[in-house]
């Protein structure tokens, strides 16, 4: 799942604050120790979570008005998201404070207005400069040491000849890798690796072999070994609207739409719910 769809990450009672938010000071509690409004009860809620459930309120009036989700999608979506968690959907829910399925729909169908409202706003000189750099998966193999001077030696013994994995299995400190022959398998540019590494193995030509490679955990000899085509434009059109669909872009989109929506925050409490900072805080 997207990590900025608010699906998983706001509680899921946060709703409940605008129930609350009604004129008067009605009671909603009453005890020998005394009785609870429901002014101070919107007060209490409002402190707690009131800037996740105004946005979260405002965000469902802008949206609903241009982007409609359907019941299909919507039961598509989720039973994605099961077979994801498999066994762990529900406690995931009750993790995250909802009550129940039908409650967690709710914000997962917000999260659904938001990327369709963030896929609108991706124009085509987006994707084609992100397809121009688009770099396609390799598959890599490494010799990781302590210092430079064995790398050196590494690569030496490499170029004269002997067999990658032999060498691996004596020089290399990567246990996990070493029992493949120090394969690595199939990555991205994006992956979660060491930058340095990364710059380095995609630098290189199929069956080419570099020297060696500092990173934050030692010095690595790479081979790249084979290196996937990059597929047309058009086939890989949807792969790159949803690289480009990150955090920063639904902030900027969902600002537009609060801008031209001419929303205001009557609440000086909440004035500061919908700012980007706050955005990106409760995604």
């Amino acid at each position: 799942m997207k990590k900025w769809m608010l699906a998983l990450t706001l509680a899921g009672g946060v709703i409940a604050l605008s129930a609350c938010n009604q004129s008067g000071g009605s009671t909603v509690v009453e005890s020998n120790a005394g009785d609870i409004t429901q002014d101070e009860l919107y007060e209490a809620m409002k402190e707690k979570v009131g800037a996740q459930a105004l946005q979260q309120l405002v965000y469902e009036k802008v949206l609903s008005e241009k982007y409609n989700v359907t019941d299909k999608e919507l039961d598509a979506k989720i039973d994605e998201l099961k077979k994801q968690l498999g066994e762990n959907f529900e406690a995931a829910l009750l993790q995250y404070g909802y009550a129940n399925e039908e409650d967690f729909k709710e914000t997962m169908k917000l999260g659904m207005m938001q990327e369709k409202a963030g896929l609108k706003s991706i124009t085509e000189k987006e994707l084609k400069e992100a397809y121009e750099n688009y770099k396609p998966e390799i598959k890599a193999r490494h010799i990781l040491v302590a210092d430079e001077k064995t790398a050196l030696e590494v690569k030496q013994k490499l170029d004269a000849g002997e067999k990658f994995e032999d060498v691996s299995n004596t020089y290399s400190t990567d246990t996990a890798a070493k029992e493949a022959g120090g394969d690595l398998g199939w990555f991205g540019a994006t992956a979660q690796m060491d930058p340095a590494f990364l710059k380095a193995a995609f630098a290189l030509k199929v069956n080419e072999i570099s020297g060696p490679v500092q990173s934050q955990f030692g010095y690595h000899i790479i081979q790249v070994t084979e290196q996937k085509e990059k597929e047309s434009y058009d086939k890989m059109k949807d792969q790159l609207k949803s690289e480009l669909l990150t955090t920063e872009k639904i902030n900027a989109v969902m600002q537009k739409e609060i801008k031209e929506a001419k929303v205001k925050i009557s609440d000086k409490d909440l004035k500061g719910a919908l700012d980007p900072q706050a955005s990106a805080a409760h995604q």
